[in-house]
């Protein structure tokens, strides 16, 4: 029953006409093929650059903020002496494999 309705709806409402006008197709013209792909490729790295850009924008401006926060504070150096004791391990000798 319902796989009919289905059918005569689909039958019905097709939208074959509006879906042809978004579907992508490559040109026949091997030139405009061409110059088609080149111009997919610079937007690519025209989207790259910026992206790239936006990025080390963010990055410095969170730099920036942190040293602002930060200026007029005495910074606390944490200790980095490190007390131990330490013995010299020599290497084993390694068996002779004639």
């Amino acid at each position: 029953m319902s796989s009919v309705l289905f059918r005569s709806l689909h039958a019905r409402f097709d939208a074959s006409g509006v879906r042809g006008l978004f579907t992508p197709r490559k040109p026949r013209n091997p030139l405009l093929r061409v110059a088609v792909g080149l111009l997919g490729l610079a937007l690519l790295a025209v989207l790259l650059v910026v992206g790239v850009v936006v990025g080390t924008g963010m990055l410095a401006a969170g730099l920036a903020r942190r040293l602002w926060l930060q200026r007029g504070k005495p910074r606390s150096t944490p200790a980095r002496v490190v007390d131990a004791d330490y013995r010299v391990v020599r290497k084993p000798a390694l068996p002779l494999t004639h």
